[in-house]
């Protein structure tokens, strides 16, 4: 039974009803009985808002676990295997991140019906923004610039993993379409090995649309593009997949569900995107960027890894653009996942289209011009 009054994050700012049932401690007690580790479950303390999944952390007799729970044409047991590999590789190389728990026979994620469950030791450090959305900026520029040193660390601590990029499925960060000779042509193919996106795109002069925005933001891109190395990502660095100490530092990163192998300034243009503009408030006008707070978590990460003037103007090239292959992933998941027509509809024109238009505007040509003048 879904908790009273629970409620996830939605496409604007209010709050809506679930689209996936709240977990129970019933099912939470079937779960965790195959994860020796876990222990048995004494009770629920808080059900998470973000709405893509569902998950819950559960006290247990050998402390708290965080429970969540995917529907299979979200995620299969081996796109959950993907990221807890890369998980493990950065726990290995020193980063401090979620513990996987695993079943006697070693797995990392089970099926059962319809749904696919993975299991972690809750993490430590404070969970400030928990509650808040994916856009919310950070609470400080000191805190964007502790964001930046972590991205930094996570990125030194990445360089190794030799696995390929995900298997095509819902909701992951991927980088085929901007690196292309051809960026319309790999849209194209993109949309063409997802039906239901597919589908959903028929009815609209998308071809058009994205050949324009190519045109205007993404001319020279794929050159660009063509000299930054391959690199495993976390493609989702905002300030709520982050937990804080007391001093104001990254003790701890989570939520890998959009990693990839993209690249480094991949990571960090969805850093920016993600955290220096509040694009909640878009609708009340173009003014809603944080320079300030781009800037600082540029030059947390310089503290850690150099970047030189090539980077900095990669990172304003791709940053108009950075969102596009994960909003076509997220209308994917709008039509292939949970039929939600509307949602697609707004991910497409808001999002994908919305987003990257803004950057033509004076607000956004200023935000680019203050990031290009970053100093290496």
């Amino acid at each position: 039974m879904t908790p009273a009054g629970h409620l996830v994050h939605g496409m604007g700012q209010a709050l809506e009803a679930p689209t996936w049932p709240a977990i129970t401690i019933g099912e939470a007690t079937a779960v965790l009985a195959r994860f020796p580790a876990a222990g048995p479950p004494t009770g629920l303390h808080w059900h998470s808002p973000r709405p893509f999944s569902a998950a819950a952390l559960v006290r247990t007799g050998t402390g708290t676990v965080l429970l969540k729970r995917h529907h299979h044409m979200l995620r299969s047991i081996a796109g959950l295997a993907e990221e807890h590999a890369f998980i493990a590789h950065l726990a290995a190389a020193g980063l401090s991140v979620p513990k996987v728990l695993a079943t006697a026979d070693g797995a990392t994620a089970i099926a059962i019906d319809a749904w696919r469950y993975e299991a972690h030791r809750q993490a430590p450090g404070a969970d400030l923004y928990r509650d808040r959305l994916s856009w919310t900026p950070f609470f400080s520029h000191a805190q964007a610039h502790a964001a930046g040193v972590a991205l930094a660390r996570l990125h030194l601590a990445a360089a190794g993993v030799a696995a390929p990029a995900r298997r095509a499925q819902p909701l992951v960060a991927s980088l085929t379409i901007l690196p292309a000779r051809d960026p319309l042509a790999a849209a194209e193919a993109y949309v063409a090995a997802r039906p239901a996106l597919a589908a959903f795109l028929t009815t609209r002069p998308w071809r058009a649309q994205l050949a324009a925005l190519f045109a205007t933001l993404g001319d020279g891109l794929p050159a660009v593009l063509a000299d930054q190395p391959p690199l495993w990502t976390h493609n989702d660095w905002h300030p709520s997949n982050l937990l804080w100490t007391d001093d104001g530092s990254v003790r701890t990163v989570i939520d890998f569900g959009l990693a990839d192998r993209t690249c480094a300034v991949h990571d960090i243009a969805t850093a920016i995107e993600r955290s220096a503009i509040r694009w909640l408030d878009l609708p009340q006008g173009d003014d809603i960027a944080d320079p300030a707070a781009a800037l600082a978590l540029l030059a947390g990460y310089a503290s850690r890894v150099p970047l030189a003037a090539a980077d900095i103007a990669a990172i304003v090239r791709l940053l108009p653009l950075v969102h596009l292959e994960f909003a076509l992933s997220e209308i994917d998941y709008f039509t292939a996942v949970v039929a939600d027509p509307a949602a697609a509809a707004l991910t497409w024109d808001g999002y994908a289209i919305g987003h990257a238009v803004w950057f033509r505007s004076a607000a956004g040509q200023a935000l680019l011009r203050r990031i290009g003048e970053a100093k290496p």
